[in-house]
């Protein structure tokens, strides 16, 4: 029994393992514990092997080659690898990146590392939805265009862009095509050939693995990817993320990424209504809320939550019961208004009064019974 008293809704700053995961990683503990890379006995074997069959699994996941894949620490490396990876391999050719103001900032921190380097950046705007304007993207492609970054699922307000609309315009134009997915995958079918994506990235904790471990698809044919490596040491995986791989926790990613794919349906069908559930129930009691993000075919476990006159500080602290969040957990403890919020439209005040749920694989219908009616409790005893 768990220890903890809250209810989790805050899945989209990480999840727990899933029983299945677990399982797949201890023989990787217990016997197959060798250094994939120690090719002359039986346990590197072991080791290399099972490193193997997850490549396999996570190539997969997404349509792609297992040749295609590189693990990394998660998707911030994974991110970071691709952007600055592309622009100190094909600086010579151009120095212009095209990438939106929502991306996670794994993707804009690292942007601003490649302005203090000498690229030039272009940053997308946003409708209220969260949805770029794929004609302005497409204007945005000059000749010194080397590299395109949308993020494929906002980890704030569940917005999914259009990837494959998105692949044909920067096809058309001959420029590369980096996505993070770390908050799609697993929500939405991906396929990186037909949406013609050349990077993306992946997270293992985001889909019910173990932290510590991610991977960076870098397509090898048509085109072939050059990527200038972070790491620099022993020269594994292809060269470009030296050290001894984690060979638990690449077992465990692999079979998160199986069982992504063989859940998404059920898993989607049910977070669907458990939203629909919780807003429903929310909205009857408090009709001046509302939500952010698209109306329909967003991620289906997000839930971006204003509630007008109310500051997000105060409701985390009178909220007890539920575990829940005021925005990215990479930025929740930040005083400035998100600026996921701000760029599709909401005033500071807005953006100070909103709070975010991330439903999840363990969440139960109890659970958001309980959740809405703590929200509704804590409306009714603090009325505005």
């Amino acid at each position: 029994m768990s220890e903890f008293t809250q209810i989790y809704l805050d899945n989209h700053a990480t999840t727990p393992v899933d029983p299945r995961v677990l399982e797949a990683m201890i023989p990787s503990f217990k016997t197959c514990f060798g250094n994939a890379a120690s090719a002359t006995h039986e346990y590197g074997w072991a080791a290399a092997k099972c490193v193997d069959t997850a490549r396999k699994k996570v190539a997969e996941s997404i349509g792609s080659d297992p040749k295609d894949i590189v693990f990394t620490s998660g998707g911030t490396e994974a991110d970071n690898l691709a952007l600055i990876g592309i622009y100190e391999a094909y600086k010579g050719n151009g120095n212009h990146i095209v990438t939106t103001k929502v991306e996670h900032k794994a993707v804009l921190e690292t942007c601003h590392e490649l302005e203090r380097r000498g690229a030039e950046v272009t940053y997308l705007g946003v409708d209220k939805e969260g949805y770029i304007d794929l004609s302005e993207l497409e204007k945005a492609i000059t000749d010194k265009t080397i590299l395109v970054s949308i993020l494929f699922g906002n980890n704030e307000v569940g917005t999914i862009q259009n990837m494959k609309a998105v692949g044909e315009i920067t096809s058309k134009k001959s420029v590369f095509l980096h996505t993070d997915a770390v908050q799609a995958f697993g929500k939405t079918p991906i396929d990186v050939d037909a949406m013609k994506v050349d990077l993306l990235s992946l997270s293992g904790h985001k889909i019910y693995g173990p932290k510590g471990i991610g991977a960076l698809y870098a397509r090898q044919r048509s085109p072939r990817i050059k990527l200038h490596p972070l790491l620099f040491g022993g020269g594994q995986e292809r060269g470009l993320r030296s050290g001894t791989l984690n060979v638990p926790g690449i077992v465990g990613f692999g079979k998160a990424c199986e069982l992504a794919v063989e859940d998404m349906k059920s898993d989607n069908e049910r977070l669907i209504d458990l939203k629909a559930q919780f807003l429903s129930r929310i909205q009857e009691s408090f009709p001046k809320a509302w939500i952010n993000g698209p109306k329909k075919n967003g991620l289906p476990n997000n839930i971006s939550l204003t509630l007008p006159g109310y500051k997000a500080p105060d409701l985390i602290q009178g909220i007890k019961k539920i575990a829940f969040s005021t925005g990215s957990a990479c930025s929740s403890d930040n005083p400035k208004p998100s600026y996921v919020l701000s760029a599709i439209g909401l005033s500071d005040e807005d953006a100070f009064a909103t709070i975010r749920f991330g439903l999840g694989r363990m969440t139960t219908q109890e659970e958001v019974e309980i959740a809405s009616q703590e929200v509704i409790e804590y409306i009714k005893s603090n009325p505005k």
